[in-house]
């Protein structure tokens, strides 16, 4: 077995480890989330300038239509699970580097729909919705991660809850793709509570449930959370213009 392989399997859980080995890692993982976003905007940018806004549209119109969305979502938690796995389990630096890649690649994809609808709707109103929901979410987030991080409150008990509600929650959105109804206000409200819920959690987790040298795992899970309350902080953004 190789030096590097030697240090990975001997790498202690972080709240087991040194005050600056912990301080090390947290360094590590918000600055691969900082990386992680930064990829994420550089992805969305790419393609809403090199694309054609008319293609743009159709390809919204395509991935949202019916059936079709319940097969993009699907596709999208395939390949989530499969980056999630890479980045955790893998002891090659690389391979959770790719892990980390491939699953903002799959979020930005995912996520041109609802850009593309934010951008169309934000024109008509005068408004960036999509910088507004950005700004909030960023507040949501550090403020939720300094809770965990300052108190060093443990919500790892959440788990059983926060799974169970993701549950009820893609049901939810597989139902409405199907049959054509929306979960309004108060449903985006429910989801907005339920991504709060992961950050806490995958905040607590990143200090109890990691070892040190995987930060990358770690800045993937945050980013996923992240990325899901971005998601339907936009939704409500957009619905509450109604």
């Amino acid at each position: 077995m190789s030096q590097v392989n030697q240090d990975v399997f001997a790498s202690p859980i972080v709240a087991a480890a040194q005050q600056s080995e912990r301080a090390g890692f947290l360094r590590r993982v918000y600055l691969h989330l900082a990386g992680a976003i930064g990829l994420f905007i550089l992805i969305e940018g790419l393609i809403f300038t090199m694309v054609p806004q008319a293609q743009l549209m159709r390809l919204t119109a395509a991935m949202i239509q019916g059936y079709m969305w319940v097969v993009v979502l699907l596709a999208f938690m395939a390949v989530g699970w499969f980056a999630e796995n890479m980045a955790r389990n893998a002891h090659s630096l690389s391979t959770q580097y790719l892990g980390l890649g491939l699953y903002v690649l799959a979020e930005a994809v995912i996520f041109i729909p609802l850009l593309v609808l934010a951008q169309v709707y934000g024109a008509a109103e005068g408004e960036n919705l999509i910088l507004e929901a950005a700004v909030i979410t960023g507040l949501a987030f550090v403020g939720l991660t300094a809770s965990v991080l300052m108190t060093g409150a443990d919500f790892r008990w959440v788990r059983t809850g926060l799974i169970a509600a993701t549950w009820i929650g893609l049901i939810v959105v597989f139902a409405g793709a199907i049959f054509g109804f929306t979960i309004g206000l108060l449903g985006i409200g429910l989801f907005i509570a339920l991504a709060c819920g992961w950050i806490l959690y995958n905040t607590s987790e990143i200090m109890h449930g990691y070892y040190t040298h995987q930060y990358v795992a770690a800045a993937l899970a945050l980013f996923a959370s992240v990325a899901l309350l971005f998601w339907y902080v936009l939704q409500f953004v957009m619905a509450s213009r109604d």
